[in-house]
């Protein structure tokens, strides 16, 4: 019997190259889109297709950005993340699944603020590429949570009967890794 063993690769988040984004709905008639500047990442796998991929992901609450000072404060402050006491938010996968060709299922535990709940990212693989630095690879990770589950309840109805902003946030992110094995 033939058994093949892969080394295990350690991939690191390429930071120039990726971003982590939020959108929520906005009155009930547009969305409103947000960003983490500063976050990182990492994962190991020991297998070509990344099924048994093991993946960390923490994100600085206090570098969101929606290009509204007004609004990123308030975001920031207990209303929402509390960014003061909350600095980070968090993900640690517990499993992932090969759905098709490129596309993934990330299970795994997203904090935020002081509440762990388990959350699925649909995740499409972009590809991979070698230059002078190393391996690359590409993914977009996408899921939406209720905001509600996190802590982040402020919450401010129109006179239409809706809320100001949307409970379901969506969070996208485009992430680019690289291994120099």
């Amino acid at each position: 019997m033939h058994i093949t063993v892969f080394a295990q690769t350690q991939w690191t988040l390429d930071k120039a190259h990726s971003k982590v984004k939020f959108t929520v709905e906005h009155m009930m008639i547009n969305e409103m889109e947000g960003e983490f500047k500063s976050f990182d990442g990492t994962f190991i796998s020991s297998k070509p297709d990344f099924t048994d991929a093991q993946v960390n992901f923490n994100v600085d609450v206090s570098s969101l950005s929606t290009n509204n000072e007004m609004r990123d404060n308030h975001l920031k402050s207990d209303d929402f993340f509390n960014a003061q006491q909350f600095s980070q938010m968090t993900f640690k996968s517990t499993s992932i699944n090969k759905v098709s060709d490129k596309k993934y299922q990330l299970l795994g535990n997203l904090t935020i603020r002081d509440v762990t709940k388990p959350v699925t990212f649909d995740v499409t693989y972009g590809g991979s590429v070698k230059d002078q630095r190393g391996t690359h690879v590409g993914f977009k990770a996408t899921t939406i949570i209720n905001r509600f589950d996190y802590n982040l309840k402020w919450n401010k109805m129109i006179e239409a009967g809706g809320a100001v902003a949307g409970q379901d946030v969506t969070i996208t992110i485009n992430a680019e890794f690289l291994s120099q094995q």
